[in-house]
């Protein structure tokens, strides 16, 4: 059973989401800030967090930060905003996915179905006998041990940007437009998803580039989309 933490202060809706998720078959722990939600994550194996951005003592952002100093598990913020700027912040600290209040509970469940899925993949039993292995250059995703590495040396990704990664390798030489990420990826339409993918290639980069301002291996083509390049 997938432990979840759900984390908003407001408590009539850490109780709404609590009804769901265990309808669901989850099982789910409940804080109240940013503080409360760190001290529990010291205590128990949580699978996801959803994680509300506006909180006393320690607000979403801050706490993501936090948490993703150790900790790679899915995590989908919760914003009363819906502003592209405040989704990017979201994204930009390391979270998977955003949910923007008021929300529909049962699209809550389905995207925490979906982190978990993504996540559960990453984990998942291996043969080591059969490994499919993707290289370019230094780069190299194993996709039956989940593991990136560059020029030997491990790569951390959250579960959505392997899976970028991963799509990219597959078809090394092929340009993917943004849409086309996203619906691969998020296996849902692609609508007005720019940042949101744009965030992700840029914290790719960032991990797997010596200069990530002049990249090596994912490349982006101009008003068509992004491909890692063959060598």
């Amino acid at each position: 059973m997938s432990k979840i933490l759900v984390c908003d202060d407001d408590k009539e809706i850490v109780e709404a989401i609590d009804i769901y998720l265990s309808q669901e078959g989850y099982q789910v722990l409940k804080a109240y800030d940013g503080e409360e939600a760190l001290k529990m994550l010291k205590t128990q194996k949580v699978d996801l967090l959803v994680i509300d951005v506006m909180m006393p003592r320690l607000d979403g952002i801050r706490a993501t930060l936090k948490i993703r100093e150790e900790n790679n598990m899915p995590i989908i913020i919760l914003s009363a905003k819906s502003e592209d700027a405040d989704k990017i912040l979201g994204l930009n600290v390391g979270a998977d996915d955003y949910v923007t209040k008021p929300f529909n509970p049962l699209e809550l469940v389905a995207r925490v179905k979906s982190q978990l899925r993504r996540y559960t993949q990453l984990g998942s039993t291996v043969d080591y006998a059969n490994q499919a292995v993707y290289e370019v250059g230094g780069l190299a995703i194993n996709d039956d041990l989940k593991e990136v590495t560059v020029d030997g040396e491990p790569v951390k990704l959250t579960p959505i940007e392997y899976n970028i990664l991963l799509l990219l390798m597959k078809n090394q030489g092929k340009v993917f437009s943004i849409d086309q990420i996203y619906e691969n990826i998020w296996n849902e339409d692609a609508i007005g998803v720019d940042n949101t993918v744009a965030v992700h290639i840029r914290h790719i980069r960032e991990k797997i580039e010596i200069n990530p301002k002049e990249p090596r291996y994912l490349k982006v083509v101009w008003g068509v989309g992004y491909k890692v390049e063959k060598l």
